[in-house]
C-alpha cells in the first residue's frame, strides 16, 4: 500500500514544490542575458515563470471549487507563456538548447500533473454536486 502525504496547503502539492523550484531556475536564467534585456525578455520571463505557483497558491482552498480551477486555468496559461519566452530566449540565442529542453520538459511534466489536479478536482466537483 502507498503511503501518501496528506494534502494541508498548496505547499504541499509536488507540482507546487516543482514549479517553485523552477521559477528560482529561471531568475537566476535571466540575470545572464544581455543587460538590455533584464527588463524585457528577462523581466517578462520572470513574471510569468513566478505566476504559475502563485495561482496555484491564489486558489488554494477557495470555498467555491470553480474559483480554484480557474486558478490552475490560468497557472496552465503562464506555463504556456514561459514556454514562449524561453523558446524566445533560446532563438536569441541567451541560452542553450540542451538547458531549453531541460526546462520545457520539466515545464510539460508540472502542466500534465497540473492538468491530473484540473481532472480530480473537476470529478470531485461532480460528485458532490457542486
Amino acid at each position: 500500500m502507498e503511503n501518501k502525504k496528506k494534502i494541508r496547503s498548496y505547499e504541499d502539492l509536488e507540482v507546487y514544490q516543482k514549479l517553485c523550484e523552477l521559477h528560482i531556475e529561471v531568475n537566476e536564467l535571466t540575470f545572464t542575458f544581455p543587460k538590455f534585456e533584464l527588463y524585457e525578455l528577462g523581466s517578462q520571463l520572470r513574471r510569468s515563470s513566478n505566476s504559475v505557483p502563485a495561482n496555484i497558491a491564489e486558489g488554494w482552498n477557495n470555498r467555491h471549487i470553480n474559483i480554484y480551477l480557474e486558478g490552475i486555468n490560468r497557472a496552465l496559461g503562464e506555463l504556456r507563456e514561459t514556454k514562449h519566452h524561453l523558446t524566445m530566449a533560446l532563438r536569441k540565442r541567451y541560452l542553450e538548447e540542451v538547458k531549453c529542453k531541460n526546462l520545457i520538459d520539466r515545464y510539460n511534466e508540472c502542466g500534465r500533473m497540473l492538468k491530473s489536479l484540473e481532472k480530480s478536482l473537476s470529478a470531485w466537483k461532480s460528485t458532490h454536486n457542486l
